[in-house]
């Protein structure tokens, strides 16, 4: 005979279900298993992720480490049911800034928390980790699946990443930053993934919803709003390989104002051309509806670059050639100059 206990409650009855939390890693195997890369170790379901660095091909390595979320862009998905690709947000943050420091992605982990787990939206939101993690030659090697009843409201969810990057001693960055570098700026897809409170904020004033039709783009006002954050990993790092790259910058939280001087050393400054490039209509859209001004505007998103290079002149035209065959969209946008912080030149709006 067992003994059920006074009252014989069950985890389950408390709100975790842990049959579904083992259904969804099955569920996710394949998944992980295609992003499976030279020195991936284990698989999902360990107490943790192992990562062989000889196999993946380095003599001296040092590690990288990054994390991050998606911020107030999970609203949106939650609200709109587009869960889809703010995986690949989830990625692109963590990796993008690896690659500044000259690091290779090697290896991901996700946290995904949530109030009641939802197989099928977890199924979902898990793929487009995976899909950002392929993109950028990362390995989805594990994670964790919380279900925490009382914590979230119906329906929500959180979402952080940890990314694990190397690259060989001696080769970080940023590393001989000169006056008269050229700035390259490789076009951004959207807003990518920061200040959405303030878009939410917007879209509120404006008085449309996320299923209004879109007034900068096709489609829903929602779904143009996740567009996912471009990752930009195997194309930096072939510019960085190929020499004269002196810095990378990632325009994230701070845009264009806050994000270059991090690369500079003291003394130097970046000097920008606002007329090298168009303001993308999506924050055209943002600035108008907010009676937002450009100073503003340019400390707030990427407006429309979502990484810099800093590149010896000598280079500038070979590395704006390779980044183009890999099928970005460079802007030569300005140089290093003496002086502190950003200054511009020209208009966006």
């Amino acid at each position: 005979m067992t003994d059920t206990g006074k009252n014989g409650l069950t985890y389950a009855q408390a709100g975790v279900d842990i049959d579904a939390g083992n259904a969804l890693v099955e569920r996710i195997k394949p998944a992980a298993k295609s992003t499976e890369r030279s020195g991936t170790m284990s698989g999902l379901g360990g107490f943790g992720a192992l990562f062989d660095l000889k196999a993946a091909g380095y003599n001296d390595p040092i590690l990288v480490a990054a994390t991050d979320g998606v911020g107030t862009k999970l609203r949106i998905a939650i609200d709109t049911g587009h869960v889809d690709t703010i995986g690949i947000d989830l990625v692109a943050m963590c990796v993008n800034d690896l690659v500044c420091q000259g690091a290779e992605p090697l290896f991901f982990l996700d946290y995904f928390a949530t109030g009641k787990l939802d197989v099928d939206q977890a199924t979902r939101i898990i793929n487009g980790i995976a899909a950002g993690c392929k993109a950028s030659g990362c390995a989805l090697t594990g994670g964790e699946t919380a279900e925490m009843p009382g914590m979230y409201h119906k329906g929500d969810f959180d979402l952080a990443g940890f990314a694990v990057g190397a690259m060989e001693r001696g080769s970080d960055l940023p590393k001989g930053v000169e006056k008269g570098d050229i700035l390259l700026g490789l076009a951004s897809d959207g807003v990518h993934s920061n200040g959405y409170s303030f878009v939410r904020k917007v879209v509120e004033l404006s008085g449309l919803t996320w299923e209004s039709a879109c007034p900068f783009a096709e489609g829903s006002l929602g779904a143009a709003l996740l567009t996912p954050t471009r990752l930009y990993v195997k194309q930096a790092l072939a510019a960085v390989r190929s020499g004269g790259v002196h810095a990378l910058a990632h325009i994230t939280g701070g845009g264009l104002t806050e994000n270059p001087p991090r690369v500079l050393p003291e003394g130097l400054a970046c000097r920008i051309d606002l007329d090298a490039w168009q303001l993308p209509p999506v924050f055209r859209w943002l600035a108008e509806t907010a009676g937002m001004v450009e100073p503003e505007l340019l400390k707030t998103f990427n407006c429309g670059i979502g990484m810099m290079l800093v590149v010896s002149p000598d280079r500038a035209e070979a590395v704006t050639t390779l980044l183009r065959e890999a099928g970005e969209t460079v802007y030569q946008m300005g140089e290093v100059v003496e002086g502190e912080g950003v200054t511009y030149t020209g208009r966006l709006l």
